[in-house]
């Protein structure tokens, strides 16, 4: 017995050896599509611009850094563990591995072990009874007991790259999930800026109107005087006061805003309400956009955005099921092994004559299938061409994402000096129409009207520098920036 199984032995193992050299991977291989990216300024400038746009220094991971303001950097670097959408990416994430390392395991051969113990008590009047023809003595059979143990072998010989396609889809989609997580990091980072950045910039608002609420006051107050002075009448003072609760009647909204802000940037960070309202309490300056941001070149754009990246992937896994469906037209081998002692007297159970085994391998070839596998190789590359499609689109939508962004930056950041020059303007008019009207050569109107200019104007003015910030984030996100200081590459 020994001497024939240790041959046989052999030449399986041998067999199995050829068949997994001679193996190749069916179906196309993946090849990192072209973006169509120019290697150059994202407004298609040879050199870039220096007004307002871009420069040709390499792009800050750490992005809100130039913003100046450390309780906004403390926000974003708490998000890559407080936030409740990154940690249910990375749950996504943790189970796409597995499901990589499961596809993995086909890859190998499967061992198990077994023991048994039946006690049989055959019929008499079943096969046992065709004995009792042949003798006049009663055939008895009495109740047997059957031991068996041993080991249990298989392996699927992956000739065609069946598995092999399987781990390389999964292992790409694996991939696709990582990049999702890091796309989720980069929203999540760019809505705490920007709504940090309204939230200040509503704080600003109100302390204008705090500020202005004070000079109607004022203005209200001395109307008054005047009036029972006999100086001026009562529809000035009137007007003073219809103006003071205008202006009144503008903070209530903006203590609204401020609170949902506070409420929204604590949901980011897994907060309950109201919970950072003493760390954002103290009134910060609404952040201070650099002028000029690095932005690099469009041709980096692929390889920084996460949505690029992940609908790369998704390409990659595509195509590599194309392979799967591919594969299963071809005949599969797989080895069989069996290694067991078998007795009826467990006494004698692990003795050598008691050893038995099986080993071979086995062919399985389709033949018809109703067009099975022909529709499913058809439905695998609809959905690799899909994909490819879905890739240029996000690829495109990014470059013209990033595009509008800059010029919604230098368009805020003009539109804003224009304002702070009207604000400088309607102040002096209003403290000329009070010297006017002091001195009685200007009716109290142009008070009134100067003075809700001035409101309007500084307002506008908190409004544009509130938006030239969150412009600044919004170019950020575009770029993709952030989560390489976050996420190290795996």
């Amino acid at each position: 017995m020994r001497r024939s199984f240790q041959p046989s032995l052999r030449r399986t193992a041998c067999l199995c050896g050829a068949l997994a050299l001679a193996g190749c991977n069916a179906g196309p291989d993946f090849h990192t599509p072209d973006p169509g990216l120019p290697a150059k300024s994202f407004l298609g400038k040879p050199r870039p611009a220096v007004e307002g746009g871009e420069v040709s220094s390499s792009l800050d991971a750490k992005w809100w850094r130039q913003l100046r303001d450390p309780v906004l950097a403390s926000l974003i670097e708490r998000a890559a563990s407080a936030n409740l959408d990154v940690q249910a990416a990375t749950t996504r994430l943790v189970g796409s591995r597995a499901q990589r390392d499961a596809a993995a395991s086909a890859q190998f051969p499967t061992l198990g072990y077994s023991a048994q113990y039946q006690r049989e008590q055959l019929s008499q009047n079943g096969v046992v009874s065709l004995g009792s023809h042949l003798t006049t003595t009663p055939f008895i059979v009495p109740p047997i007991d059957v031991w068996q143990t041993g080991l249990d072998a298989s392996w699927e010989v992956d000739l065609w790259g069946h598995v092999r396609r399987q781990v390389e889809a999964a292992e790409a989609q694996s991939e696709a999930l990582e990049f999702e997580r890091r796309d989720v990091l980069v929203a999540v980072t760019a809505e705490i800026a920007r709504d940090y950045a309204e939230l200040r910039g509503v704080e600003a608002q109100i302390a204008i109107a705090k500020a202005n609420l004070d000079t109607a006051e004022d203005i209200s107050g001395l109307t008054r005087t005047r009036a029972q002075k006999g100086v001026t009448n009562y529809l000035d003072v009137e007007n003073a006061a219809a103006q003071v609760e205008s202006i009144r009647a503008e903070l209530p909204s903006l203590f609204d805003q401020q609170s949902a802000l506070i409420d929204a940037i604590g949901l980011l960070l897994g907060e309950p309400p109201q919970a950072l309202r003493g760390e954002l309490a103290a009134r910060g300056r609404i952040p201070f956009a650099p002028p000029r941001p690095p932005v690099g070149v469009a041709s980096d754009l692929a390889r920084r955005r996460p949505d690029i990246r992940r609908a790369e992937a998704q390409l990659h896994a595509a195509t590599a099921n194309i392979g799967v469906a591919v594969a299963e037209f071809y005949p599969s081998f797989k080895i069989n092994g069996n290694l067991s002692v078998n007795a009826l007297d467990a006494a004698k159970l692990f003795r050598a004559s008691s050893l038995q085994y099986q080993l071979g391998p086995t062919i399985s070839v389709p033949i018809f299938d109703g067009g099975r596998l022909r529709s499913q190789l058809e439905l695998r590359d609809a959905q690799a061409q899909e994909a490819f499609v879905v890739y240029h689109k996000t690829v495109l939508a990014a470059w013209t994402e990033v595009v509008d962004a800059l010029v919604a930056f230098r368009a805020e950041q003009l539109r804003h000096a224009r304002l702070s020059a009207q604000s400088a303007h309607q102040r002096e008019a209003l403290h000329l129409a009070r010297a006017r009207y002091d001195n009685g050569v200007a009716d109290f109107i142009r008070v009134l009207d100067a003075e809700r200019q001035l409101l309007q104007a500084e307002l506008a003015e908190a409004r544009s520098a509130t938006a030239v910030a969150t412009n600044f984030v919004k170019l950020y996100k575009a770029l993709g920036g952030g989560w390489e200081e976050i996420f190290p590459v795996d």
